[in-house]
């Protein structure tokens, strides 16, 4: 059995070239049996019934394309190919490029911090909290009001809600624990 086959590269110009691959007739039934395997097993239980086994190298072909192109068009969808510049005026607009303007990056608009940033900001905050609980190793629940409250964001109410305690309990625990490391900070040794 032969077989015709249009990769992506081999478009050039509109132009088709076709890649013709010979089959032997057992390898033909055996690609049949190994896709329908792969498929059942792939499918949910409820839906081994809707599972069909091939008739054809072609049908093995198109099932195939048609996971890649959804998948390919699932990420891709909200991307513009042309994009726009961003109006000055504050008012909405799209982001757009002149069409000869080669230092235009969609990416410089998409993206406000990358991925190597935040790390940064895990690694030092790890740090921090990590030296604070090491200078108020004998007394954790002062660590862990600081970090919650100081470090985290969280209000004392909800901290102190959270860990069913008082408010006036937590607040005099942050104050201890501001003044130890405050004499801690500067007694440290770069």
């Amino acid at each position: 059995m032969k077989i015709k086959v249009l990769y992506e590269d081999n478009i050039k110009n509109g132009h088709k070239f076709y890649t013709t691959i010979e089959i032997p007739d057992g390898d033909y039934s055996l690609m049949l049996d190994i896709d329908y395997e792969q498929r059942l097993a792939e499918a949910k239980p409820e839906k081994k019934d809707e599972v069909k086994r091939c008739e054809t190298v072609q049908e093995v072909f198109d099932l195939i394309n048609k996971r890649e192109y959804n998948g390919w068009r699932r990420e891709t969808r909200h991307i513009d190919a042309t994009p726009k510049m961003k109006k000055m005026n504050g008012k909405a607009g799209y982001i757009q490029a002149e069409p000869d303007d080669k230092s235009f990056n969609i990416m410089d608009y998409l993206c406000t911090s990358s991925d190597e940033d935040s790390r940064s900001r895990d690694y030092e905050n790890e740090e921090i909290t990590g030296w604070i609980r090491e200078v108020l190793v004998k007394k954790p629940e002062w660590a862990d009001a600081f970090i919650a409250v100081r470090i985290n964001g969280i209000s004392i109410r909800e901290y102190a809600r959270t860990i069913g305690a008082d408010e006036n309990n937590i607040t005099q625990k942050l104050k201890r624990a501001t003044i130890k490391l405050q004499k801690e900070y500067k007694n440290r040794q770069i």
